[in-house]
């Protein structure tokens, strides 16, 4: 079989994997649609907060279908043995990544979709005034993000502390990044942090892509292709299979 025939068929078992993973599927897909669901149920009547909220938690489903979900699966993969086992078989390392990665991409894809929908049709919130500009911040938030999972999972020791690391990281992160709320009006020892993170510059993008938010698209670019930049290096440098 080619390399990419393997690939195809890697992403083909990651898909059904994932799905018959309840837990898996839970957490790292439905929990920002929940989030989502009844945060915005309580501020249906409020039309700013709403506009803040769909672009926010499309971001940070992007997040929880990336970052979080390849640093558990890598660490618990790695702790089983099973990477060490998919590296001793004739698979070229290329399709098992890009099969890997790539069902994490349509996960983060989707994810976004549902959420912008779900915004429109439920609670009004208009549909995006660029969709070239939502995708293209959708792919460079998974590059990124999906860089940085790797990387991250170098620094958890075994699969029973995934969840504790993983969290320790990720739920900080979304309530200073504007996730719920506007990052404006953190204190400004927060702001700075949030500033210098990705996520708060791909809410930005979003934002922006969706309702129009007049954030500086190309300043929040370069911070979250920077953070892309580096993940991918880490990762490079870092992940080991065993």
């Amino acid at each position: 079989m080619s390399v990419a025939a393997l690939a195809w068929s890697q992403f083909r078992f990651e898909r059904r994997q994932f799905w018959r993973n309840p837990s898996a599927a839970f957490f790292n897909f439905l929990l920002p649609i929940l989030f989502l669901v009844l945060t915005a149920s309580a501020f249906s009547a409020d039309e700013d907060a709403l506009e803040v909220l769909v672009p926010g938690i499309a971001a940070m489903g992007v997040v929880a279908t990336t970052f979080t979900a390849l640093a558990f699966a890598l660490t618990f993969r790695r702790d089983e043995g099973i990477l060490k086992r998919i590296r001793g078989t004739p698979m070229p390392a290329g399709s098992f990544v890009t099969g890997f990665i790539g069902s994490a991409t349509m996960n983060a894809f989707l994810q976004v979709g549902i959420i912008v929908v779900l915004g429109n049709v439920v609670y009004g919130v208009e549909w995006p005034q660029n969709w070239l500009l939502l995708a293209g911040f959708t792919l460079l938030g998974v590059v990124c993000f999906a860089s940085l999972g790797v990387a991250f999972s170098y620094v958890i020791p075994n699969e029973d502390a995934a969840p504790a690391f993983t969290n320790a990281v990720f739920l900080p992160l979304i309530f200073i990044s504007g996730v719920f709320y506007s990052a404006d009006d953190l204190p400004k020892a927060l702001l700075v942090i949030a500033e210098a993170l990705p996520l708060k510059h791909l809410v930005d993008g979003f934002s922006d892509a969706i309702v129009g938010g007049g954030a500086d698209v190309a300043s929040a670019a370069a911070v979250v292709g920077g953070w892309a930049v580096l993940g991918i290096f880490l990762s490079l440098r870092f992940f080991r299979w065993e």
